[in-house]
């Protein structure tokens, strides 16, 4: 497996914010978000290529329960399977961070960790058309996720750069039947700097709680700021 970056860290966002984490992230992606924050594991995909046993051998140095397979887009990498079944053989708790463009089929997983891309996160001109074409044919794909949380415990984390978003968010939840409780989705302010996720934060907590959904700071990006390996 390709692997960008092996980190035990805080987990920053989402319902386990603050619980010391195992990070495995896989490099490769289907889709290229233009304000996408980990581009060596997307846009320009870089790694070391290792095995299950390798990657499972560094998870266990760390005294950690918890472990997140995130990427790039963890569900294409190769044996993703096969090493989410040894993570959890080992007693550890995972979660997959995963865009949801790739269906389940049985994986082994605690909670799934489901971040749909709104139409804020098109590629610019730095793509290819072909490239822009296939970012917007894949970024929603509600039987997929559909079929992540009908099997898994799961969040639904959406990244929100304008008050817009929010209307387009509501229409992609009304597509996933039955109802999403609203204190499954949780809304993050579009950003890479404590400057940016500031300046977004008071309208979009405010929209939080006029519409029921949960606010999700990047707790990571306030210890360590924009940096690799938190």
């Amino acid at each position: 497996m390709l692997i960008s970056e092996i980190f035990y860290s805080i987990q920053g966002e989402g319902t386990l914010t603050g619980t010391p984490s195992v990070f495995v992230r896989t490099s490769g992606c289907n889709l290229r978000c233009n304000w996408c924050d980990t581009p060596y594991a997307s846009w320009n995909p870089e790694g070391e290529a290792k095995t299950v046993a390798q990657i499972v051998a560094e998870i266990e140095r760390h005294p950690a329960r918890h472990v997140v397979l995130t990427g790039g887009e963890p569900m294409i990498a190769k044996e993703v399977r096969v090493l989410a079944a040894a993570i959890k053989g080992l007693g550890h708790h995972l979660t997959i961070e995963t865009a949801g463009t790739v269906a389940p089929e049985g994986i082994a997983c605690d909670l799934a960790s489901l971040s749909p891309k709104l139409l804020n996160s098109a590629p610019d001109a730095r793509l290819s058309q072909t490239w822009r074409k296939k970012h917007e044919s894949l970024r929603w794909q509600p039987e997929v996720v559909r079929a992540w949380i009908e099997r898994y415990d799961y969040q639904l984390k959406f990244v929100v750069a304008q008050p817009g978003d929010v209307d387009e968010i509501e229409g992609m939840l009304a597509s996933l039947k039955p109802e999403i409780p609203r204190h499954r989705v949780l809304l993050m302010p579009e950003g890479v700097t404590l400057e940016k996720i500031r300046e977004r934060a008071g309208w979009l907590g405010e929209l939080c709680k006029a519409r029921g959904y949960r606010y999700a700071h990047r707790l990571h990006l306030e210890l360590y700021g924009n940096q690799r390996g938190t």
